[in-house]
């Protein structure tokens, strides 16, 4: 890999190769796609730049980290929040996977490391070894401000004193929350041979802190200096086209999540809220059919997969669950979101696009054929919401996240380089 004159090509054939020298990075992320693919992105973007790339993550995505020209580690898999009944300590499988990893980082030899936020196994292995280690954040930044509401909830920033206030009578318990989880990764800590960290978030790294986000969807706090917005890591998988529903009414695509909602209870609302509007819709299953038979109305038509990438530009909206990766893609593309809620994250970006203008939020209890129906309705029928994708599309187009990222890296390195 030392040897291999894909850096050389890189040079001659991008514009934006780096001008500065090859590096040995190392990155690792967990293996569901809103984790592997932004990590993937980031890859793709530092070889192209000329740097010698390995990335850990799971080996069902090995053959498409290598076609982007990286070398390749099988992560080992873990329960990243074990189960009360798993018998595991908080982050004991975390404690096994760093010693699992430790071969991979030794005999690649990375400058630096670069971690998934939930990926603790190697942000442990990359100290263990001696490596500066840097974290990438592919939503928004999970870590809170005065006055913001807590995290995931799926509260919008209040507008008022009063609202801010409120907000603050809860945060003794969000910092208790947050002081639980630094002492039980300082156990993890010690249990691998590593000095405790006094401050919270203690697994997101001090170093850089890259948030793979449109900075439209962060709230305005005072930034820390290590933390960098770089705008969306977008990665898919090859797909040919699909063939959209005949006709000349807008198109709607319906983009359920790849792990959540395993009875596909949004898919199948929207199918039949949206029977009765004047638009196409174009929906996925994402390769988790239904249990039992579905019913495809006239003006839809139903897929096993879609290449996101190529059909929604030419969306007027996206009904999803308000996955993070599926959210700024549709905002990259310009088309508008309706965020049906589903769990964990999902809440927090649905309310995230909802304050920036850009789509429609629907609560979990609201998921239904007529609150779908509804929420389509009012995105196709006020313009501000096309208008602000279009500007959050536009903002993408001259703001690549691979490249804003790969070039933080860069500069992370050579700040550890000198040091």
């Amino acid at each position: 890999m030392r040897d291999d004159p894909a850096a050389g090509r890189a040079q001659l054939l991008n514009p934006a190769a780096s001008n500065g020298p090859r590096r040995r990075v190392l990155l690792a992320a967990f293996g569901d796609p809103g984790h592997a693919f932004p990590m993937i992105a980031l890859g793709r973007a530092l070889v192209a730049r000329g740097h010698e790339v390995c990335l850990e993550t799971w080996d069902r995505w090995r053959e498409h980290v290598e076609r982007e020209g990286m070398r390749f580690a099988a992560a080992p898999v873990y329960e990243v929040f074990p189960l009360q009944d798993s018998g595991l300590k908080p982050y004991q499988a975390a404690v096994r996977g760093a010693r699992d990893s430790l071969p991979a980082f030794e005999a690649f030899g990375p400058e630096v490391v670069v971690t998934d936020i939930i990926t603790v196994a190697a942000a442990l292995a990359a100290e263990m070894a001696g490596r500066p280690w840097a974290t990438l954040v592919p939503h928004v930044l999970p870590t809170p401000a005065p006055g913001f509401p807590a995290y995931s909830i799926g509260a919008r920033l209040p507008r008022t004193r009063v609202g801010r206030a409120w907000w603050r009578l809860f945060e003794p318990l969000v910092r208790q929350g947050a002081e639980q989880g630094r002492d039980h990764l300082n156990g993890a800590r010690a249990r691998v041979g590593l000095p405790p960290l006094d401050y919270v978030h203690n697994g997101i790294s001090r170093r850089l802190a890259m948030v793979a986000t449109f900075p439209q969807l962060e709230y305005p706090r005072a930034w820390d200096p290590w933390v960098e917005v770089t705008g969306p890591l977008l990665w898919e998988q090859p797909f040919g086209e699909v063939e959209e529903p005949p006709g000349d009414d807008p198109l709607v695509l319906v983009a359920p999540s790849t792990s959540q909602d395993p009875h596909q209870r949004m898919l199948l609302a929207a199918l039949d809220g949206l029977a009765r509007l004047p638009v196409r819709v174009l929906a996925t299953t994402n390769r988790r059919p239904p249990a039992g038979p579905v019913r495809v109305p006239p003006n839809a038509r139903l897929v096993d997969w879609v290449s996101y990438a190529r059909t929604m530009p030419r969306c007027a909206a996206v009904v999803c669950h308000a996955g993070h990766g599926t959210v700024v893609r549709a905002l990259a593309s310009g088309a508008p979101v309706v965020a049906c809620q589903e769990t964990g994250d999902m809440a927090e970006n649905a309310s995230r696009v909802a304050w920036a203008g850009a789509g429609v939020s629907v609560p979990r209890r609201l998921v239904t054929s007529r609150g779908i129906r509804l929420a389509v309705e009012r995105l196709l029928g006020e313009p501000l919401f096309a208008r602000r994708a279009v500007e959050l599309r536009d903002w993408a187009a001259t703001n690549d996240g691979g490249e804003r990222a790969a070039r933080a890296v860069e500069a992370f390195a050579a700040r550890e380089a000198r040091a």
